[in-house]
């Protein structure tokens, strides 16, 4: 849906051994902090604002998004596999402001193959702060104000509108450019037969986790 933080995840390996297989390798969470109040916890379907620093096992930052291109935090949508499966696994239950160190095995990074500087069987350590949870176009309870003509299928227009008014309803300029943009990655993923619209029934996406 936005674009893509960190590329699409390898998929995880099942491995057989004895005609069994071993249990699925896990995100090691710690958290660095956390505010006081949390008047709400990030769930798949969110959109999350973070600022992220990426590391090797030996301690080498290999990314820093508070240092790198803008510097800028980042937008992704929890849950549906934008970023690797460990954030997507790791980043549930957060609060606004509240800072965690993850420790993601390869297989729920990038696996085998690994992506540009990422060698392959990496296993990575993150440190993510979340600056602003939003309610994502995915979500359930979003549908009918997003349908603004009543008709069950949500055009390119109705998405953009709804993204402008959450963007404004959080105190955040408008940004047409950026809205543009989300937009065209929601309809890539979501519009499943290409005639330009999101049904009711699109609309409803699974997660493997869900």
């Amino acid at each position: 849906m936005l674009l893509a933080v960190l590329g699409w995840f390898c998929s995880s390996l099942l491995i057989s051994v004895w005609g069994g297989k071993l249990p699925e390798a896990e995100v090691k969470i710690e958290v660095l902090s956390r505010p006081f109040l949390c008047h709400r916890k990030s769930k798949y379907g969110d959109i999350l604002l973070v600022h992220h620093e990426g590391y090797f096992e030996n301690g080498t930052m290999f990314h820093s998004s508070r240092v790198e291109g803008d510097k800028q935090p980042v937008w992704f949508t929890l849950g549906i596999r934008e970023v690797i499966r460990g954030w997507d696994k790791g980043l549930q239950d957060m609060c606004t402001g509240e800072k965690r160190r993850l420790v993601i095995p390869s297989a729920l990074a990038y696996g085998k193959e690994g992506r540009g500087k990422i060698p392959p069987e990496s296993t990575l350590t993150f440190v993510i702060e979340v600056m602003e949870i939003r309610n994502g176009p995915r979500s359930h309870e979003s549908f009918q104000e997003m349908d603004l003509n009543d008709d069950w299928k949500l055009s390119k227009q109705e998405v953009k509108e709804y993204l402008r008014k959450e963007f404004e309803r959080h105190g955040y300029p408008p940004n047409d450019t950026h809205h543009e943009s989300m937009v065209e990655d929601i309809f890539v993923k979501e519009d499943e037969n290409k005639d330009g619209f999101i049904s009711s029934r699109e609309f409803t996406y699974k997660h493997d986790e869900l």
